[in-house]
């Protein structure tokens, strides 16, 4: 039976270790990514798909930080909500501990610190949440698959065979992006995993199982879509980097969530402007008056 896909999970916790120091005093995920606090991707990438019920996972400490800078979502037509992960236990640990948000419902899942960008992603989203039967993997090509989850397939039929998180040897170079489509069942299916020797919940691990029932579908975003995992520095750079390129030269946003919340109905135009008003004397004020010129 066909779903929609109607609420988020954005996993925005952990330590960020490889970003120490400066992740001794601020959560990895309102660092800025060129001139907008990292979880603006992956909330606008979700609302892109047509997503208006939020939850936001993050550590004791940080939570506050995120409901300073979010709010309720209420200024952007959506609603959004908080809860905490004590220590960092695995991605499927999202499910277990948003069980009364998910309720009966299928979930998207996002892992915080991954950014997607392109022209057909709308579309890809889109089609997706609108038109759900079965749990999905979002994965694409990478040139150091060995730091992901890879997919290993069939060489009969090319049927995905099974996912292996960062493999030393990896026997394919499509890897897991950070993009989960979920059914109710993963809730369950999270509690009945095993904690990996790094004594955590592995992602692939669930994934093996959707696969295993062959309740699992890949879709490949394809090379017209960019994809960052801004995890250390350099991703980090790579990431503001491609993003300040294309503003300055195309004119189009990223990852701005205002803007999308304009573009796909969320909030009227009135209520847009006043959303300006929140950054008044500030690039980002003149960033987002340019949408409505």
């Amino acid at each position: 039976m066909t779903q929609i896909v109607n609420k988020a999970i954005i996993l925005a916790g952990g330590t960020g270790t490889r970003l120490k120091p400066v992740t001794n005093i601020i959560n990895k995920h309102l660092l800025l990514i060129y001139n907008k606090p990292m979880i603006y991707y992956p909330l606008s990438t979700c609302m892109l798909g047509g997503i208006k019920n939020f939850l936001i996972i993050s550590n004791p400490t940080d939570v506050k930080q995120f409901k300073t800078l979010l709010g309720n979502g209420s200024r952007l037509g959506i609603k959004i909500s908080y809860e905490i992960q004590k220590k960092a236990a695995g991605i499927p640990e999202a499910f277990i501990i948003g069980e009364k948000f998910i309720k009966k419902d299928p979930i998207c899942l996002m892992l915080g610190d991954n950014i997607l960008f392109g022209s057909g992603l709308p579309d890809i989203l889109s089609k997706s949440f609108k038109n759900f039967h079965k749990s999905k993997l979002f994965i694409q090509t990478s040139s150091n698959p060995q730091d992901y989850g890879v997919v290993h397939f069939n060489k009969k039929n090319m049927k995905p065979k099974y996912i292996i998180e960062k493999p030393k040897n990896p026997k394919s170079n499509y890897v897991a992006i950070g993009l989960y489509l979920y059914s109710n069942d993963v809730i369950q299916k999270s509690k009945k995993l095993t904690k990996s020797l790094r004594n955590e919940l592995e992602i692939s691990d669930l994934n093996n199982t959707y696969l295993k029932e062959k309740n699992l579908e890949l879709e490949d975003i394809g090379r017209g879509i960019a994809w960052f995992d801004a995890g250390d520095a350099d991703r980090i750079m790579e990431a503001s980097n491609f993003i300040s390129l294309i503003e300055k030269k195309q004119g189009n946003l990223i990852g701005c969530i205002e803007e999308v919340s304009l573009k796909m109905g969320f909030i009227s135009k009135n209520k847009y402007i006043s959303n300006i008003s929140f950054f008044k004397n500030s690039t980002y004020e003149k960033i987002l008056k340019k949408v409505i010129l």
